[in-house]
């Protein structure tokens, strides 16, 4: 943390926002390979939560889900210390399309590919229920979160003793063996994904499988999403790749779709796990507009510091009056004496 906020790179401000080309070796990693990352297609995810119990049984993660929620289907509600894949449910009534009526017994595949489902209407004036009403129609928006192991890591800026680090991959893994359980991480992840684990205090999140990377296998998430919803490569190929499929979607006739943490220039400098999104950011719990939490850090320590020397500057000044004063009349009392 001592080299971000003291070293050469303070005035640029390059380390703590901006656009960052080559984060691998701006944290020292020569001669780095390409930065890696997950591209997430929401809109060819099943639900079937592959990748949560592929990212559990590889990376020996604990349970945490067992229980019914009672929110849906979704038995873990979030990312934490122990889900480092979650795959979100949210059921949404969309208006029929033009005015129609919803089709009754459910109607083709959507252009994202499911099928429509009729809403029942609350009631046909006697009480009773019918089906196929004008109420809407039925969607499912499934998408699997993650860490999204962004180009500027507050996580990592805060960490006091080097437990988070940025890998020649450009992704951002924990030490859980030096870390002390501080959890300045924690609220400094704009994304709220990193959590201590209850049982020892420790920091755990996505280390997009860095014992796989380095073994130039793709992330067990990755490797077992049978849709390819999550595709793993270099990131600037998955960027175009996801910009196609965008344009699509778009022919398609979704003109909500949209790619979510794949700009450059945003507020945390890009994500290394982007998405491909079928509706507001809001719907799916992410924030609009993510900012790093330690971007403004250069211009508070600035700012403290003229604090200090003003209070030191008043401080000064109130010790010396008074010593100035009795200098002034002992001065006088020598001269009085002098002209006697």
């Amino acid at each position: 943390m001592t080299d971000h906020l003291l070293g050469d790179h303070l005035p640029g401000d390059r380390l703590l926002s901006g656009v960052e080309p080559d984060p691998a070796g701006d944290a020292g990693h020569s001669g780095a390979p390409p930065r890696t990352g997950f591209f997430t297609d929401t809109s060819v995810c099943i639900g079937c939560k592959a990748c949560e119990v592929a990212c559990k049984e590889w990376n020996a993660l604990p349970e945490d889900g067992l229980s019914l929620s009672g929110m849906s289907y979704d038995n873990t509600l979030g990312l934490g210390a122990s889900t480092w894949r979650h795959v979100a449910f949210i059921e949404q009534e969309v208006p029929a399309r033009d005015g129609a009526e919803a089709p009754v017994g459910g109607g083709p595949p959507t252009a994202e590919g499911r099928t429509r489902l009729p809403l029942a209407d609350t009631d046909d004036g006697s009480g009773g229920a019918t089906g196929g009403g004008t109420g809407g129609e039925l969607r499912w928006l499934m998408a699997s979160d993650v860490c999204k192991h962004c180009t500027h890591a507050a996580c990592l800026d805060v960490c006091p003793t080097g437990s988070l680090f940025r890998t020649e991959f450009g992704t951002v893994v924990v030490q859980e063996d030096i870390c002390n359980g501080c959890g300045y991480c924690v609220p400094a992840c704009p994304y709220g994904v990193i959590e201590q684990r209850p049982s020892d205090g420790r920091a755990f999140k996505c280390t997009m499988c860095y014992d796989r990377l380095g073994a130039g296998q793709e992330p067990a998430c990755a490797k077992a999403c049978p849709t390819e919803s999550i595709q793993y490569g270099p990131l600037d190929e998955l960027r175009e790749r996801a910009a196609l499929r965008v344009d699509q979607l778009h022919a398609a006739g979704v003109t909500d779709a949209r790619l979510y943490g794949h700009e450059p220039d945003d507020g945390v400098g890009g994500d290394g796990a982007f998405f491909l999104l079928l509706d507001e950011p809001e719907v799916y719990g992410l924030p609009p507009d993510p900012v790093v939490t330690t971007r403004d850090l250069p211009a508070m320590w600035k700012h403290a510091g003229a604090a200090a020397l003003s209070l030191a500057g008043g401080i000064a000044l109130a010790f010396a009056g008074p010593a100035l004063k009795q200098f002034g009349r002992a001065a006088g009392a020598t001269g009085r004496k002098g002209r006697r």
